[in-house]
């Protein structure tokens, strides 16, 4: 569900550098890592915008709310929904990227699961 292609940067990389890939791949979000792919911060749209020559660390959103990949999804998508997040990191436990869930793809397959226990029950009963 969470998509593991998601560009990443580090903290020390020009804005502006990071800005052009990120565009380039398709995307408007950038996972901020360490070496060891630990979630340092994102980039969303509105700090993809700013500056050209500073370091991503003087624009990022430190310590972005993550989620584990056990986590169902309808507990994802109401948690996006409700805190109006566009996007979300999923994490392992010791906080290395296993790639990022973006709000329209939760909401989609908790809807779809939805319909389908429903139906499921339907059917049974």
């Amino acid at each position: 569900m969470a998509r593991p292609d998601v560009p990443t940067c580090q903290l020390d990389e020009p804005i502006g550098q990071v800005r052009e890939r990120v565009r380039a791949a398709g995307w408007d979000a950038c996972v901020v890592v360490n070496d060891q792919r630990v979630v340092l911060g994102l980039l969303r749209a509105g700090e993809l915008e700013r500056g050209q020559h500073e370091p991503v660390a003087q624009v990022m959103r430190p310590g972005p709310s993550t989620f584990r990949p056990h986590v169902p999804i309808e507990e994802l998508a109401h948690h996006m929904i409700h805190h109006d997040l566009p996007t979300s990191p999923v994490t392992t436990s010791d906080g290395r990227l296993v790639g990022l869930l973006r709000r329209e793809d939760a909401a989609r397959v908790a809807l779809e699961q939805t319909r389908g226990r429903h139906a499921d029950h339907e059917a049974a009963g």
